[in-house]
């Protein structure tokens, strides 16, 4: 399902800032106006994700035409200077499969032994895998 939000781009002079006002002022920005947009899927897909994810409400997104970059920066006290508003649209599920819960294809040794005793075990590699290196980022963060 598509997701769609409009979003005020800022422009700066290092770039673009760009923040979602109908979505607790989540912002985000890139160094040029398409690494900017970019972000600002990545950005709208991860929020709804999370949203989605731990249960939390979304609110609807407000028409296009009734977002003010001018409100918006005053709102947020920043330079409106050049700004203009935009529609973001992420189909959530897609791109958190794609870019969230891609899995990647990894080829590892381990001695022939380990291997046979974990093929009688019916032992999961990739999970197994998985868990173990969850458990070592755990441990170390």
């Amino acid at each position: 399902m598509l997701s769609i939000y409009p979003a005020c781009f800022f422009k700066e002079g290092n770039g673009y800032s760009v923040i979602f006002p109908d979505l607790n002022g989540l912002a985000t920005c890139g160094d040029t106006l398409e690494e900017a947009m970019a972000m600002a899927v990545d950005c709208l897909a991860g929020y709804l994700k999370w949203c989605q994810e731990d249960g939390e409400d979304i609110p609807a997104p407000s028409p296009m035409s009734s977002i003010s970059p001018e409100a918006v920066a005053a709102t947020l006290e920043i330079d409106c200077g050049e700004a203009f508003v935009n529609l973001v649209s992420v189909d959530v599920t897609s791109y958190a499969k794609e870019h969230f819960n891609k899995s990647v294809k990894k080829t590892l040794t381990i001695p022939a032994w380990l291997n046979k005793i974990a093929l009688e075990q019916g032992i999961n590699f990739s999970q197994t895998l998985q868990e173990a290196l969850l458990a070592k980022i755990n441990a170390t963060a």
